[in-house]
């Protein structure tokens, strides 16, 4: 496979890769068309690359377009699994949806700016004075209920399969599991429930590569968000996450085996 990547880091030492600048990509459209695979490109870049250029891209398209926005990411799992979706209210910003979102929603609640990650963007609405500063913020209004939580789990999907799956347990400030805001790494077993939920939403969906922020309350799962472009902190040293996307995506470019196994062996501990 030939391979142009956007993100050197990313697919630092992956064979046959040449790795270009995004802001220079129309300068090498032929190298583009003629790759067997683009990875990581920026998110501006993906319609001309993939409707002008014709490119396949890695993460995939779906990667792209529902991690962009927390909005369209919910909306996205209340189609295909309402019943793992805590219950949100999306509204636009006005004086009514604010009041009657605040009525309406059990208290506290979380609130969400559409684009954010690493834990910022996300308020615990406790008083109207909180939920007042939240709505002067936001052109859009996103209220989700508060899951009662000292941890959850981020369930790493690449290709078709689990990666890895570690608990990350709460800051010392509350509220915030994020490693980024101060929450810590557990590595005992994560609950099978869990992962084959996100493993469940990620082929549902279409993404391919992904960090799945999974929940759970009284033993029943719940799909918070996922990031496209997650970090590795609980990841191995290794080179797993080189040789997963790689044997992924030489599958892809590859004819099916039709006798080849269709569910594929978990790669990390699993707690039953």
């Amino acid at each position: 496979m030939h391979l142009v990547s956007f993100d050197i880091f990313r697919t630092l030492g992956f064979p046959n890769t040449t790795v270009l600048k995004p802001d220079q990509f129309l300068r090498h459209k032929e190298l583009l068309r003629e790759a067997d695979w683009v990875l990581f490109p920026e998110y501006w870049q993906l319609n001309a690359l993939v409707y002008g250029l014709k490119c396949r891209v890695f993460p995939s398209v779906a990667s792209y377009c529902i991690g962009h926005n927390k909005v369209e990411m919910t909306r996205a799992f209340q189609a295909v699994a309402p019943e793992h979706t805590p219950w949100t209210m999306i509204e636009a910003n006005g004086a009514v949806e604010r009041d009657m979102i605040w009525d309406a929603m059990s208290h506290p609640f979380v609130a969400k700016l559409p684009k954010a990650s690493m834990g910022e963007g996300v308020w615990l609405i406790e008083t109207r004075e909180d939920w007042r500063r939240y709505c002067e913020s936001t052109d859009v209004l996103y209220a989700q209920e508060y899951l009662p939580l000292d941890r959850d789990a981020r369930v790493v999907v690449v290709g078709d399969r689990v990666l890895t799956a570690y608990w990350r347990t709460q800051a010392d400030q509350g509220f915030y599991n994020n490693v980024a805001r101060g929450g810590r790494i557990d590595t005992s077993p994560v609950p099978r429930v869990m992962t084959d939920l996100a493993l469940r939403l990620a082929r549902e969906l279409g993404v391919d590569h992904a960090g799945f922020d999974i929940a759970l309350v009284e033993g029943y799962p719940y799909v918070l968000e996922f990031n496209r472009l997650f970090g590795n902190q609980g990841l191995g040293q290794g080179t797993e996450l080189q040789d997963a996307i790689l044997g992924y995506l030489k599958t892809q470019t590859a004819p099916e085996d039709p006798d080849g196994p269709t569910d594929p062996t978990p790669l990390w501990p699993v707690a039953v």
